[in-house]
């Protein structure tokens, strides 16, 4: 596949994935009482979490891989959704054992998502396998059918369908993009082993990926949490206002760091990587800058539709919550070419500068407010940015990188 086409369906299928989480929100909330879309509601946060869990472990190591058309690299894809499907389905076997064991609607919403875990998780992991075999169009495929089918199975839910039916009827919707994804890889990798061993020994990469996945995206959610519990709680939904209007900026730094490296190792040289993800950087703050003009420029009441009474606090802070991404911008496209380069070295970093983000919340609240909670929390992100890049360029003037690329078998036993 060339480049460019590459790139469209990699571009796309972000998009329809993205649409997908949106609609099934919209729909389940059109269908349900009140009641039942909060329980609804609180077992898709649970499975936002273990899909991010299950990405950083088994997809983003994946995607690191060089070389589509070795047999190697098509066993990893294999063994990388065979080993999804194992791992999530005692996860899930487990979760849905214990929920049934508890009282309340919520519990039973929460053992139907035990039961079609696999089916969501692996189908996940076959969009980096596809990536990762630079057929994007497959993953693009794979994920309009199931858009398609899972708005078609929502909608013919009677309203008021309880919590544990949207829940099995969301998950079992994936089975047919499963299926097809099942078949098209195993004819892709048709021959080679299912290797489970390497995803589960010291070195692999995805343990540090998890870590930063915990760090990056609890740190400053509960630091926020926090606030509203020790101080105003009004912080609490002022700052995940400003965030939420924000929300398609997240969708393109998740695909960027996730589907980013099987696109840019098309490229010759580490130079010319960090090159096209320094370019990407400047794409994405400019766009960041654009859409936070954009969401300036709104009438109030326009505004007010989109969050209601939160919103007259939110648009007042736009300009520090786009300039916070604009520099989450630089920094993801940083951090992504340290991927690249040693993927070794990101996790010290996410460390770090998460935990100052923290301090530059806290500071920024006790000086001035939620308004300088806003800007702490810019600070936090423009210092990440700064440490990624200059250590961007170290690797690349001194040449710190191995002859050889560093992938999810390659890291050795140790940091």
């Amino acid at each position: 596949m060339r480049a460019r086409t590459a790139v469209v369906c990699s571009v796309a299928d972000q998009g329809v994935a993205a649409l997908t989480n949106i609609l099934v929100l919209v729909v389940a909330a059109r269908l349900s009482t009140v009641a039942d879309f909060a329980r609804f509601s609180a077992v898709y946060l649970v499975f936002s979490v273990l899909l991010g869990v299950s990405g950083a472990y088994t997809g983003q190591p994946l995607v690191l891989r060089r070389g589509a058309a070795t047999d190697e690299t098509r066993g990893a894809c294999r063994s990388a959704v065979g080993f999804t499907l194992l791992v999530s389905a005692v996860t899930g076997g487990l979760l849905a054992a214990v929920c049934a064991l508890l009282p309340g609607e919520t519990a039973r919403a929460a053992a139907m998502l035990g039961l079609v875990l696999p089916v969501v998780l692996a189908q996940d992991t076959a969009r980096y396998a596809f990536a990762t075999l630079q057929a994007q169009h497959l993953a693009l495929a794979s994920d309009t059918l199931r858009l398609v089918c899972v708005l078609g199975a929502l909608a013919v839910q009677p309203h008021g369908t309880p919590a544990a039916r949207l829940v099995i009827v969301w998950g079992l919707s994936a089975l047919p993009a499963l299926l097809l994804s099942a078949a098209v890889l195993h004819r892709r990798t048709a021959g080679t082993p299912v290797r489970l061993r390497p995803l589960l020994g010291k070195g692999h990469l995805g343990r540090r990926f998890v870590v930063e996945f915990g760090v990056g995206n609890a740190t400053s959610q509960l630091s926020v949490l926090g606030l509203g519990a020790v101080g105003n709680p009004l912080v609490v939904g002022a700052l995940r206002g400003a965030t939420t209007l924000f929300g398609p900026l997240n969708v393109l730094y998740t695909s960027a760091t996730g589907f980013g490296p099987p696109l840019l190792g098309r490229l010759a040289t580490d130079r010319l990587r960090v090159r096209a993800t320094a370019a990407l950087a400047g794409l994405l703050a400019l766009t960041a800058a654009g859409w936070a003009t954009v969401l300036a420029l709104l009438p109030g009441s326009a505004g007010r539709h989109l969050l209601g009474d939160t919103w007259p606090t939110a648009a007042a802070l736009l300009p520090a919550t786009g300039s916070q991404y604009a520099a989450m911008a630089v920094g993801t496209c940083g951090l992504l070419a340290l991927r690249l380069l040693d993927p070794r070295t990101t996790l010290s970093i996410q460390v770090v500068f998460s935990l100052a983000a923290v301090a530059f919340l806290a500071g920024g609240y006790l000086t001035g407010g939620v308004m300088g909670a806003a800007w702490g929390l810019c600070l936090g992100s423009v210092c990440k940015a700064v440490a990624t890049w200059t250590r961007v360029a170290r690797l690349t003037r001194r040449g710190e990188r191995g002859p050889t690329p560093v992938t999810a078998t390659a890291v050795g036993s140790g940091p």
